[in-house]
């Protein structure tokens, strides 16, 4: 029941700064279909931001984390800096997620969900936030 809160607060999150993102959203392809938000503003940058550092809370995280429900689920996060966060969630089969963060300051969150999607992320340089969630079927 808690996760699925989590879970619906990161999405209202997401969506409740579209307005002024960037927004990137290729079109559904293999049965899958993904939506990355950068923000383009500090205070949109923030807002996910502490979003991102409450989800970890919550799930007694630190810096990053890997977190896969499911099977045949891949992912790898890789940070180098200081003060990067980074989120990998993954529920159901055959995703593959990876996160690169070289800098400092940086936070993003990869969250997949149904079977068979793939998002890979790089952020370098610093103060970069970000989020992607992925929908297979």
């Amino acid at each position: 029941m808690t996760r699925k809160i989590l879970k619906t607060l990161t999405a209202s999150l997401v969506a409740a700064t579209i307005g002024s993102a960037a927004l990137s959203l290729p079109a559904a392809a293999g049965g899958s279909f993904s939506l990355t938000y950068v923000p383009t503003n500090t205070e949109d940058a923030q807002a996910l931001r502490t979003g991102l550092a409450l989800y970890s809370l919550f799930n007694g995280m630190q810096n990053g984390t890997i977190t896969q429900y499911g099977f045949n689920n891949m992912a790898g996060l890789a940070q180098n800096g200081a003060g990067n966060l980074g989120v990998i969630h993954q529920e159901g089969q055959g995703h593959n997620g990876t996160l690169t963060q070289n800098g400092n300051n940086n936070a993003c969150g990869i969250f997949q969900f149904g079977q068979n999607t793939s998002a890979n992320v790089n952020q370098t340089g610093n103060n970069g936030t970000c989020a992607t969630i992925a929908f297979g079927w």
